[in-house]
């Protein structure tokens, strides 16, 4: 009988070929814009690179200082986290980093953009990044503020050209000459907080840390624990230092920082009455309710376009016994068919699409690929909108009077 259902369906998408071509386009094309942003979800939250210790981690990004007329959000100053987390007994490691800054640098007369970032001793054994020549710097190093830098391969590549070994030459940053010790394989710039063309001790930093003794700066933090067991122990170690911490104005009354998991960390506002996952959530359910609703109202329109032609058929199969349980089964199956038809074309779509944008590298480091996770979702999405699409107009087909379906040709 499927077989049948198949064959029907494929001749009534012959008989009207714009509809067609109207139903195809709008199911592929909202399939390959979920499909790619799927695909972009998946890697900025999939991709463990270079944190693979994410289960025994916690990371700290912000901190709020608040009070009745008055609130301050922001990165951690290096003081803070060298002088209060540091504190803390159960992690076994605190890797401090700072955020990426841009400078220009030239090379052969030619002005190259390059982002640095700062970090200790301890980013580097928590991280694990791929090294693909040399060595990150040691805490020696770094307390003799040695002018040393790991860069990234894409930095190794356009500042000193196609050559085997970079290690031991020396690279200009900030105007400041540096000895490349080690190359890392790219970081894409979604992940912001690990990602830099170039890598520096913090103690190397024109500003001076030591004197500063605020809160508030330009750094974060990733706390290790000892096994993933210890975590939640370690976050609540990490709230009861916060409740020990001294106000440094008495603008303020209340501070918040935390420490959490990497999911809720990546989204952070920094303001606490706002919850980062709950605005991601609400801003993809609405993109995703837009791109998903306003195709399917159209491929409900044209499907009952369709069967109301079909009008004649319909009241024929019912006078010979046809149940409505059977059309509506026949019609659905032909729909389901229909949007599988264009999710194929969609994955097709999905693919050319991520390969255009990976070879324009519109976004830094960032190579999106279709897994086996994003196509079975694709494929879900595809027998869902097949069915919501095609219930109504099914059921609206059903309905029919015999004698009115006939009596409509």
């Amino acid at each position: 009988m499927l077989k049948n259902y198949f064959k029907i369906a494929i001749a009534v998408l012959r008989r009207r070929k714009f509809f067609t071509f109207i139903s195809l386009f709008g199911i592929s094309f909202t399939l390959t814009i979920l499909l790619v942003l799927t695909a972009f979800i998946d890697k900025v939250v999939g991709d463990t690179y270079p944190d693979r210790k994410r289960d025994r981690s916690l990371y700290v990004t912000h901190l709020q200082e608040s009070g009745k007329n008055a609130m301050n959000s922001s990165t951690l100053s290096y003081y803070f986290l060298s002088h209060f987390v540091a504190s803390l007994k159960t992690p076994v490691k605190l890797g401090i980093s700072s955020g990426y800054e841009g400078t220009n640098t030239y090379v052969n007369n030619k002005k190259l953009a390059v982002n640095y970032k700062y970090t200790n001793a301890d980013y580097w054994d928590i991280m694990e990044y791929d090294f693909t020549e040399g060595k990150a710097f040691s805490k020696q190093q770094i307390d003799n503020a040695d002018k040393v830098a790991v860069i990234s391969e894409d930095m190794k590549r356009d500042y000193f050209g196609d050559i085997p070994s970079v290690v031991g030459k020396y690279i200009e940053a900030d105007n400041v000459k540096y000895r490349v010790i080690g190359v890392v394989k790219n970081v894409p710039i979604t992940s912001y907080n690990l990602y830099s063309d170039i890598y520096l001790p913090y103690t190397v930093s024109k500003t001076n840390f030591k004197s500063d003794h605020g809160y508030l700066g330009g750094f974060t933090a990733v706390l290790l624990a000892k096994s993933k067991a210890d975590v939640p122990g370690m976050r609540d170690e990490y709230a009861a230092m916060m409740r020990r911490v001294p106000f440094q104005s008495k603008e303020y009354d209340k501070m918040y920082s935390r420490a959490e998991p990497y999911l809720q960390s990546y989204v952070n506002t920094g303001n606490e009455s706002m919850s980062g996952v709950t605005i991601v959530l609400i801003t993809i359910g609405i993109f995703v309710l837009l791109v998903t609703v306003l195709p399917t109202l159209n491929l409900v329109n044209i499907n009952i376009t369709r069967i109301m032609e079909r009008s004649s058929e319909i009241g024929v199969r019912k006078a010979f016994g046809a149940s409505s349980g059977t059309l509506v089964y026949q019609f659905l199956v032909e729909n389901i068919i229909l949007t599988l038809l264009g999710g194929l074309i969609g994955v097709v779509l999905s693919f050319i699409a991520i390969q255009v944008i990976n070879s324009f590298h519109l976004i830094p480091n960032l190579v999106l690929s279709i897994n086996f996770t994003v196509l079975g979702i694709g494929l879900l999405v595809c027998f869902f909108f097949g069915l919501l699409s095609g219930v109504y107009p099914a059921w609206r087909m059903s309905k029919l009077n015999v004698v009115t379906a006939l009596k409509a040709q």
